[in-house]
């Protein structure tokens, strides 16, 4: 894989450029105040929105591509949430949360339809090990209660 791989992914263009706007439109209208507090969570949430995106194109295998995607979409909610915040706490005027909430909508559908396509598609469903899953076996344990334990028959 590669950046040109990424950046043909329509979904994950779409992503970098809300990240983007962020940065450059919202970011700056922050008080100073916020530096540490709601700036940094929202360049945490809106970058891990493309970033997941990018490291679930890189799996090879379509469920783990999806789990990532989930990742993304909760990212996207989370930017969203703070984004809202900032509208009613006066941080950033009425259009600019009216457009971020609208393009935020808009990736999520995007995002959506990604998903669906990657579970009809099952990309990855034939590779070698795509049906194996690395689990741990439980193991018997027993309680010991002081006082409780059978009498020891030597």
């Amino acid at each position: 894989m590669s950046i040109k791989s990424i950046e043909s992914l329509e979904t994950w263009r779409k992503a970098q450029e809300y990240a983007l706007r962020i940065y450059r439109e919202l970011i700056p209208l922050l008080p100073l105040e916020e530096k540490w507090g709601l700036c940094q969570q929202l360049r945490r949430s809106s970058t891990s929105i493309p970033a997941n995106i990018a490291e679930g194109h890189g799996r090879y295998y379509y469920q783990d591509n999806v789990r990532f995607c989930y990742n993304a979409r909760g990212s996207l909610e989370e930017t969203l949430s703070h984004i809202s915040f900032c509208y009613q706490i006066n941080y950033i005027p009425e259009a600019l949360y009216k457009e971020l909430e609208q393009d935020g909508e808009k990736l999520s559908q995007l995002l959506n339809g990604y998903i669906a396509y990657l579970k009809r598609s099952k990309q990855g469903a034939s590779e070698p090990g795509s049906n194996s899953a690395v689990r741990e076996l439980q193991a018997p344990y027993t309680i010991e209660i002081p006082g409780n334990n059978p009498p020891n028959p030597d």
